[in-house]
């Protein structure tokens, strides 16, 4: 039976916020509507609200005895792509992205497996903010750690996408806690609490957007990760959620594919940036900070 306490939470991680963001903007930074200014509307944040709070409600859902903690580990065929190191992504429903009023809420699922490593080992990744313009290159363009407890993390990015012409980059605050569920399983709620545009990035005249207020590439993100450490190794299960502003409907036929598409290769690219981040920090060049520090979290679990 799996008992959750709130006290035993390790550090954050914002792979997952930085995958979700590069995603949806990586689309809506080429749609023609994008060079437009938008404000994000009162009641376009209700709805993203209410929505958030059935994201955690299905997640509260897993934790219950005998529930299907990593679902894509405990369904045959899943699990056996995932052992064979595929990486798979699904929408969270028929109705992705989801029309909001004046906004649209993109919500993707994405599962993979990291054989022979450990929670310790993916934890000292998660919490190496200022090589993640090495390990999600080229869409993290700068990050910071801002405050850090056992059981919650601040920190700070720069996303850009550097494919495309627009000079905009993203400039946001996260904050993320982790809850271990039972001696093999954990879970992360990960937020932003601040998104703000970067106008001519880069440039002479660059400068920083108020608040709600830009082109609507990202207005908010939420993303709910679960851990699950068996058959050797880990397997991670991402739940990304993003609220951006509205495509107009003589538009939407053209880059809602493009989302989609776009969408499900971002996640899966992350997914596989993390695993060899890992990969990385397995060997020699993990820094005897990182060991003693990831250590310190795994012991803070039990």
């Amino acid at each position: 039976m799996r008992t959750t306490n709130k006290n035993k939470e390790c550090r954050r991680k914002a792979w997952n916020s930085a995958t979700i963001a590069a995603s949806m903007a990586a689309v809506l930074w080429a749609a023609p509507v994008s060079v437009f200014g938008a404000d994000l509307k009162p009641e376009t944040l209700q709805q993203w609200d209410e929505y958030v709070k059935a994201v955690d409600g299905r997640n509260q859902e897993h934790l219950a005895p005998a529930a299907s903690f990593v679902s894509s580990a405990q369904n045959p065929d899943k699990s056996a792509k995932l052992r064979a190191g595929q990486i798979i992504v699904w929408p969270a429903s028929h109705q992705v992205p989801l029309k909001v009023d004046s906004g649209l809420i993109h919500d993707w699922i994405g599962a993979a497996f990291i054989p022979d490593t450990t929670v310790r080992e993916i934890l000292a990744v998660l919490r190496d903010y200022d090589r993640y313009k090495q390990f999600y290159h080229p869409s993290v363009v700068e990050s910071k750690l801002i405050t850090s407890s056992d059981s919650k993390d601040e920190f700070s990015m720069v996303l850009m996408n550097k494919s495309v012409v627009a000079k905009t980059a993203l400039d946001s605050d996260y904050q993320t806690t982790y809850t271990r569920v039972d001696e093999h399983s954990w879970y992360s709620i990960s937020d932003t609490t601040r998104i703000q545009e970067i106008a001519d990035y880069d440039t002479p005249l660059e400068h920083m957007l108020p608040e709600n207020h830009g082109t609507g590439l990202i207005w908010r993100l939420h993303s709910v990760t679960r851990f699950e450490e068996r058959d050797g190794g880990v397997y991670i299960q991402l739940e990304a959620v993003a609220l951006s502003r509205d495509i107009p409907a003589g538009l939407r036929w053209i880059i809602d594919p493009l989302v989609r598409r776009v969408s499900r290769s971002s996640l899966a690219t992350s997914l596989q940036q993390t695993e060899s981040a890992v990969r990385l920090y397995s060997g020699s060049t993990m820094t005897s900070f990182n060991k003693s520090s990831a250590a310190g979290i795994v012991r803070s679990f039990r």
